[in-house]
């Protein structure tokens, strides 16, 4: 990464970046403000990014750390705008069944306790390692290998349910 500028190494992360967000956030637009506001704290906190360390284990903290504030603070709003439902076939493409497939999945998403999709999305979307995944999250890797476990049973148990 060192050949590139800074922000044409964020402009790459962008896609995995957007998908971590949809995935933390559980609806395409509330990802897409999750991971512009990203951007917008690591442009303008720059200075703390320390050179050789991964930028994009850097991104994942920052978005990290923004979906739990933004969460609490929503908590403590507690307002809903719209009902689930009403945006779950809004930009779908592709076929029907697999607009279902993908409905099915990121309903049990949502539905998986906010540690164990952090997991489950970071190492089995994103394709961290444990260890990675462990220090974005911040916590030891065990507790991090736990959280995947439980996430990946109850993923599993979730979709079953529903077929």
């Amino acid at each position: 990464m060192q050949s590139t500028s800074f922000e044409q190494d964020i402009l790459e992360l962008l896609p995995r970046l957007r998908r971590f967000a949809i995935g933390l956030a559980g609806h395409p637009a509330d990802g897409d403000d999750l991971c512009q506001m990203t951007i917008e704290r690591a442009l303008t906190r720059k200075d703390q990014f320390q050179d050789g360390t991964r930028l994009d284990s850097w991104m994942y903290r920052i978005m990290r750390n923004i979906w739990i504030d933004e969460s609490r603070a929503r908590t403590r709003r507690s307002q809903t705008f719209a009902e689930e439902e009403a945006g779950l076939a809004v930009g779908a493409d592709g076929s029907q069944e697999a607009s279902v497939a993908l409905a099915d999945i990121d309903r049990a998403m949502a539905r998986l306790p906010d540690e164990q999709r952090e997991a489950v999305l970071l190492v089995m979307v994103e394709g961290y390692s444990y260890k990675e995944a462990a220090r974005i999250v911040g916590c030891p890797v065990g507790t991090l290998n736990s959280r995947l476990v439980r996430g990946r049973d109850a993923l599993i148990a979730l979709l079953e349910a529903e077929s």
